[in-house]
């Protein structure tokens, strides 16, 4: 505390010569940085110029500065477009379902993959948990549609066990469609979701549990009292995260599985972008909506690390 109020009071000129020496004493980290900053600076940055366009009925044979001007007229046919307003509902909806499904899926197999003893058993886990991870979504909703064919192995199984008399076109149910996307998505990441979490209750001091042992907690004792607190900030961090990414539900997947019978619970704002913005060259349209997912994406960001900093838990900003 007295070496922050006594920093606040320092010159402007001292601040500054420390903050360059500082500087130069971690200069190989500054260099190493350099790559990443640049490669921010031109894929993130550099095209936000590009945003102008939302405001134009742009012509790309006349670029951003030579379309017509329309102010936020790309913004108000936006928000009075029911196809757009509904991609918004598609797209939280789908978000939370992934967000809750695979928070939860990866804290748990982290817990389980966490309890066991034999090595051997445990790597193997992993890896066969984290490999579907590095597929391509095109083979995996193509697992998907086979799977929940109507003369697909879950199909089959219920018939065979008298659940249902009929096949279930579960790929043209409306109402089945986010929890498939939530499903698929929790087997192919929840491996790979869940080594983050594995790796911090590794970091767990142990004595923590033989006291915890010694006071008489079980093994689910153990891992209430213990491995969860242990893990509590790390979940709040990329809780954070994923709260300012509510808006990106995917879009391989929503897209490589939509048809005529799921359409209305299948478009995200990335296919309504693709399928209205671009497939009809209406470039302004389709910039509007993007603009408006990062705007909504960074308050969002800021107001789940306001609330975590009101209650005193771990901040990512």
């Amino acid at each position: 505390m007295n070496g922050a109020i006594s920093d606040n009071m320092m010159p402007l000129g001292a601040r500054i010569r420390k903050f360059l020496k500082t500087l130069f004493k971690q200069k190989q980290l500054m260099l190493m940085s350099v790559p990443m900053l640049l490669y921010v600076l031109l894929f993130n940055y550099a095209p936000l110029w590009g945003w102008i366009a939302a405001f134009e009925k742009y012509e790309p044979k006349l670029g951003p500065f030579g379309s017509e001007w329309k102010g936020l007229y790309n913004f108000i046919w936006l928000f009075n477009e029911p196809d757009f307003i509904e991609s918004i509902r598609n797209t939280l909806a789908m978000s939370l379902i992934n967000l809750v499904l695979g928070t939860v899926s990866s804290i748990l197999l982290a817990i389980l993959l966490n309890e066991v003893r034999i090595r051997l058993f445990k790597r193997t886990v992993q890896t066969v948990t984290y490999l579907p991870h590095f597929l391509s979504m095109v083979i995996v909703v193509g697992m998907a549609q086979n799977i929940f064919s109507s003369t697909g192995p879950i199909n089959h199984f219920l018939l065979n066990v008298g659940i249902v008399d009929d096949p279930i076109f579960f790929l043209g149910e409306e109402k089945l469609f986010w929890w498939l996307v939530g499903f698929i998505n929790v087997w192919k990441e929840v491996g790979w979701n869940s080594i983050i979490y594995i790796s911090t209750m590794t970091s767990i001091d142990p004595t923590l549990y033989e006291a915890a042992s010694i006071d008489g907690a079980g093994r689910f004792g153990r891992i209430l009292h213990v491995t969860l607190p242990g893990i509590k900030s790390t979940f709040v961090v990329l809780l954070i995260m994923n709260i300012g990414h509510l808006l990106e539900a995917g879009f391989e997947i929503q897209y490589l599985m939509e048809n005529s019978q799921v359409v209305h619970h299948s478009r995200t704002i990335d296919v309504f972008v693709l399928e209205y913005g671009i497939g009809n060259n209406e470039y302004g349209r389709a910039i509007a909506a993007g603009m408006f997912k990062s705007v909504v994406a960074i308050l969002l960001l800021f107001g789940a690390n306001f609330i975590a900093r009101k209650l005193d838990e771990e901040t990512l900003i």
